[in-house]
């Protein structure tokens, strides 16, 4: 089942098309990898999804119907323009912010300062926002973003700023996310972390639809049908060979009759990073 459906979705901003005919579906429980290089119309989406924005054609829906406020308060936003109030204490700030998504006083306090210890900064609860370093901020703006438990989140580039160590936390917490129940939409240029983390995606550019599906099956999609041999030469050197998959048992035939040892047999599939690469740039001509 899809959680969110987008339905010929366009917008202009005057006589710039930033989305144009734009249909996909989010399934739920999912991990949903939204690519695009930058100015493609990935932001728009986010924000005509978020109802920040309103589409000028076409419409969203939340669980089979028309996307309402009501829906939009309970989804986690982590926005790409990162924004807490400097002069505020950070404890004071991140409860605000589960206030505003519904929580309590009493149930913010004790899921904020899980995710606090969770995160190793349960130090700085009463520090001002102004004394964090960028990656303190950065947690704690997407602490703010998921403590309150909603069933969709949408994180527009949720590892900018972090250093490989606190990067590998939040994927780490996005992957429990999901185990959880919990459907996440992610807007990266990170195609490492998409691999990781997607179970599917859509990549949009120009405005356009370019491609969606399961990741796995985009990746064959877009191969070339070459299989990969690894073996142990005669001198007993150990070596790889990239041959056409039609090519592949004549080849090993004639491996093992002179004598080759054959170590392992696999599909070369390519990776989300050259795809995307190749696929921007064939739209670009």
């Amino acid at each position: 089942m899809a959680i969110i459906e987008v339905q010929n979705v366009s917008k202009s901003f005057g006589p710039k098309v930033a989305l144009e005919n734009v249909s996909l579906e989010i399934p739920e429980g999912q991990i949903f990898g939204l690519l695009g290089p930058n100015g493609a119309g990935k932001s728009t989406l986010i924000r005509i999804i978020n109802r920040i924005t309103i589409a000028s054609e076409g419409r969203v829906l939340f669980q089979g119907r028309p996307i309402t406020e009501e829906d939009v308060a309970r989804i986690g936003y982590l926005p790409e323009e990162r924004g807490l109030y400097r002069k505020m204490k950070v404890g004071d700030q991140a409860m605000y912010l589960a206030q505003l998504k519904g929580m309590s006083s009493r149930e913010a306090a004790v899921e904020l300062k899980k995710w606090f210890v969770r995160f190793g900064i349960q130090d700085w609860w009463n520090k001002k926002v102004e004394e964090l370093s960028k990656g303190m901020a950065q947690k704690v703006q997407f602490i703010t973003t998921v403590v309150h438990k909603p069933s969709l989140m949408i994180l527009d580039e949720p590892f900018s700023g972090f250093d490989p160590v606190n990067a590998d936390l939040i994927r780490k917490e996005i992957l429990r996310l999901k185990e959880e129940g919990a459907t996440i939409i992610l807007s990266t240029h990170d195609m490492e972390s998409v691999e990781e983390l997607c179970d599917s995606i859509a990549l949009i550019n120009k405005a356009h639809l370019v491609v969606t599906g399961g990741t796995d099956e985009i990746r064959h999609m877009h191969g070339e049908d070459n299989v990969e041999i690894e073996y142990t030469s005669v001198t007993l050197e150990r070596k790889t060979m990239v041959v056409p998959r039609s090519e592949a048992n004549e080849k090993l035939r004639s491996m093992i009759d002179e004598g080759v040892r054959i170590n392992a047999l696999k599909e070369v599939v390519p990776r989300m990073r050259d795809i995307f690469v190749k696929l921007v740039t064939e739209e670009g001509k």
